[in-house]
């Protein structure tokens, strides 16, 4: 998947955390069509999302959210935003609600990572989801 490609499955987010359920809704209806159960693609979708809305975008850039297959039947989600700074998973105390979201994608994809964009354009954060 390039970076200058267009793709069909994909959105881009005002840097609003309400966005998170417009992106729930539209992996629901992505893997609808697929006919792929939606619980764990809309977790960790979230958890992408949220991040990149918390985290890299606290310059107003607009995060774009891309969902699609691999060759295999797999699922892929992607995060792309205009920082370079790294996610990294955390180390959530016992009653935090965050820092819990990488953990939560490192727990459920078969492989996550973090992509680089040429010339310090941000970066692209995915992971690859075992079809259900």
């Amino acid at each position: 998947m390039g970076e200058a490609a267009r793709h069909e499955n994909e959105m881009v987010l005002k840097n609003d955390l309400a966005a998170v359920a417009e992106v729930r809704r539209f992996v629901r209806l992505v893997t609808g069509q697929w006919d792929m159960d939606d619980f764990v693609p809309c977790l960790v979708a979230s958890e992408l999302v949220t991040n990149a809305l918390r985290h890299a975008s606290a310059s107003g850039d607009d995060v774009t959210f891309r969902i699609g297959r691999t060759d295999d039947g797999a699922l892929w989600l992607e995060v792309q935003d205009a920082t370079c700074d790294l996610p990294r998973i955390q180390c959530a105390d016992t009653i935090s609600e965050v820092g819990r979201g990488l953990f939560i994608v490192d727990q459920f994809a078969r492989c996550w990572g973090i992509r680089p964009l040429t010339g310090n354009a941000g970066k692209v954060v995915f992971a690859v989801l075992d079809p259900t």
